[in-house]
């Protein structure tokens, strides 16, 4: 539900931001460059989740005479900026934890156990009210919460071990490990939005065209374009019927496809439909002629 996820990303950023302010202290206090960097880490994620609010309230606009297709994509920019903005906190979290690596510092570790905890459950609660959304950008922050989580159970362990045998050089390198994890999810993420902001088809359009219904009145279906706004689906194309078909032949051929596709999620379709001794005057039309197999389908 859209009034959900600007509820879920609301309620993550609130949590966020206190637990960022008390862990930044908190990372002071135990002297544990993980706590610190990963405060700068949470600090980034509150102005991202705060701009993913923000752009997800924009986002359930319907559209109108200048937004056609309406502001989903609007969502979809908050998850870039929440991707870049998590970019940028993981490199300054890398280069803290390998200038400590030269130069370990004892560390709190009855603090550092403390704040792991709270960490966890701070953290847990927000992922857990966002990353079971089915916008992109609500999963985002919940995928970044999570990470979280996992950061924190990470640094527990940790934090019993470094107070067990007293290795503070432990902290940074668990530091890079974090960061690397962190890393790697954001560039994940930021594939899926640029291939959202690219057109990339939600589905391979080769393969489409070979599960499409066969049927004697389809003479030839072209010109697919299929994209997405990261919640809804679309697809147009151009449906090539006999010169001879009828009114409800018509209709009935337009349902066929439209159950095929709607089955495929792809909710929004435009087709143009031609008849057989229509020449298509698009060049688009007769490239696609030329460098794919067109569905053809004869009469029998």
């Amino acid at each position: 539900m859209k009034n959900d996820a600007e509820k879920n990303i609301g309620i993550a950023f609130l949590l966020n931001f206190f637990f960022s302010i008390f862990e930044l202290l908190g990372g002071f206090w135990t002297n544990s460059i993980s706590i610190t960097s990963d405060s700068i880490h949470d600090f980034g994620d509150c102005l991202s989740i705060l701009i993913s609010w923000l752009l997800e309230k924009k986002s359930n606009k319907k559209p109108n005479a200048f937004y056609t297709y309406g502001y989903q994509k609007f969502s979809v920019l908050g998850a870039l900026i929440n991707s870049v903005v998590l970019f940028s906190g993981a490199s300054i979290m890398f280069v803290s934890a390998v200038t400590r690596i030269f130069n370990p510092e004892e560390i709190n570790y009855n603090g550092v156990l403390i704040f792991a905890i709270i960490g966890l459950i701070v953290n847990g609660i927000g992922s857990y009210k966002t990353i079971r959304g089915e916008k992109l950008s609500e999963k985002v922050v919940g995928l970044h919460l999570l990470e979280d989580v996992l950061s924190w159970a990470v640094v527990l362990i940790a934090g019993i071990v470094m107070k067990i045998f007293d290795l503070p050089i432990l902290d940074p390198i668990l530091s890079i490990f974090i960061t690397f994890f962190i890393l790697f999810n954001v560039i994940r993420n930021l594939i899926k939005v640029f291939e959202i902001f690219l057109d990339k088809s939600v589905i391979n359009i080769d393969e489409l065209k070979k599960d499409l219904p066969q049927d004697e009145q389809i003479l030839d279906i072209h010109h697919l374009h299929c994209w997405t706004d990261g919640v809804n689906n679309f697809l147009t194309l151009h449906l090539v019927v006999s010169d001879s078909i009828d009114k409800d032949n018509i209709i009935r051929v337009k349902k066929l496809l439209r159950e095929k596709l709607f089955a495929k999620k792809i909710n929004h379709i435009t087709m143009e439909l031609e008849f057989a001794s229509e020449n298509c005057n698009q060049n688009d039309c007769e490239n696609i002629k030329n460098d794919y197999e067109i569905l053809h389908i004869h009469h029998h």
